[in-house]
């Protein structure tokens, strides 16, 4: 299939209406449809010849043929069968693109790219995805927390999930998913996407936003799990004060948690949405220090 740019409204409609197609809003399918927001992702990504890039969610291979023509090689992850075909026939002239029918978010990145790695002499990937938003943050932490080999991540996310993402200490945005990502990564806001970008239309705006993976943690904690415990626990309770979101997360005397707050220092009455990752790895590590104590003195 000869094709100059796939990134139109009549040429996605022409092929969905060749297969047959009809998008699953279950699953979140809005093809991207202007050529501007794929080259405005690509510029983002900062391909060359010699990088490995993963694409999840291809769709028709909109941004996929655009990807080749810059990286060596492409993996494109897609969940939907259906559109296996249509990427075979959209990318045959593609010849380092492959084509992957996977669930990404079960998917083990470092190993599947491990190989493909050696041969290109490279130590990292690339990440471009444009995630619907039932996956967004599930995926977002699953290349946080469970990969090393990825270098930088370009993300097309629900602007609502984006301000998240680059909120600050003491918004309303401000939230387990801020702290977790910037512990992991340094995230830059790209661009605001209209919705009118797509089709079929979402109901709300989009943001490109760029990960670049901290090779060194910002801060440091003697228990990375506990830290992560520390940051959940408080936004799970976020209405109410540091003190008594700890305490309905762990089993510890009141008392004592106030002593760790005023030694880390914190004031017991703040609420979680102001704490900094600097102050939430203090926190953690004076409250290791307390579970140390109560486990010594119980022996």
């Amino acid at each position: 299939m000869v094709m100059l740019k796939l990134a139109s409204p009549r040429v996605t409609k022409e092929i969905l209406n060749r297969y047959n197609f009809r998008p699953s809003k279950g699953m979140g399918q809005n093809f991207l449809i202007d050529y501007n927001i794929v080259n405005i992702i690509l510029n983002a990504a900062e391909l060359d010849p010699l990088d490995l890039a993963v694409e999840i969610g291809p769709g028709i291979g909109t941004m996929t043929r655009e990807i080749a023509s810059r990286a060596g090689y492409v993996l494109a992850i897609e969940l939907d069968e259906r559109l296996i075909s249509i990427l075979q026939n959209t990318l045959e002239e593609c010849n380092n693109v492959e084509i992957i029918h996977a669930d990404a978010l079960k998917i083990n990145f470092d190993r599947l790219m491990e190989e493909r790695l050696g041969i290109f002499k490279s130590k990292t990937f690339k990440v471009i995805a444009n995630l619907p938003y039932y996956i967004t943050t599930p995926l977002i932490m699953h290349l946080l927390e469970d990969h090393e080999r990825w270098d930088q991540a370009v993300i097309m996310i629900q602007k609502e999930v984006a301000d998240r993402i680059l909120a600050c200490p003491g918004t309303k945005e401000y939230g387990a998913l801020s702290v977790s990502v910037q512990y992991y990564a340094e995230p830059q806001f790209i661009a605001k996407v209209p919705k009118t970008v797509f089709w079929p239309r979402p109901e709300v705006d989009s943001a490109i936003v760029k990960l670049k993976r901290r090779r060194v943690p910002p801060v440091e904690v003697r228990d990375k799990l506990l830290l992560f415990r520390v940051i959940q626990g408080v936004f799970t309770y976020r209405r109410k004060t540091i003190l008594n979101a700890l305490q309905n997360t762990f089993s510890v005397n009141r008392q004592d948690l106030i002593k760790v707050l005023e030694t880390s220092p914190i004031d017991p009455s703040r609420r979680g949405e102001t704490l900094s990752l600097e102050e939430f790895a203090i926190l953690a590590d004076n409250l290791l220090a307390l579970q140390e104590k109560i486990k010594k003195a119980r022996l």
